[in-house]
């Protein structure tokens, strides 16, 4: 892992921690009972989790098609290389 990737691995779990720091202490200062509350704790933590199960979806969908594009090149090559013999 180069210093870039680690870096920006710091950046992206310091900016998730904000965040939700962010959102706890908004849901804490909401006016309103405790049932309000915890639907928008509900809510948030919801949130949170289709957001990662999205994003982790998102990047499976992109490795499948990365690795179903180097078969292809790769038969591809195959193919050509049998051509030239």
């Amino acid at each position: 892992m180069n210093h870039q990737d680690k870096y920006w691995l710091i950046y992206a779990k310091a900016t998730f921690v904000i965040a939700v720091v962010a959102m706890v202490i908004s849901i804490i200062k909401l006016p309103g009972d405790l049932l309000v509350k915890g639907y928008y704790g509900i809510c948030s933590l919801f949130l949170v989790s289709a957001t990662i199960t999205l994003s982790k979806a998102v990047r499976d969908q992109a490795e499948s098609h990365r690795l179903i594009n180097k078969l292809e090149e790769a038969k591809t090559v195959q193919i050509l290389n049998e051509m030239d013999e």
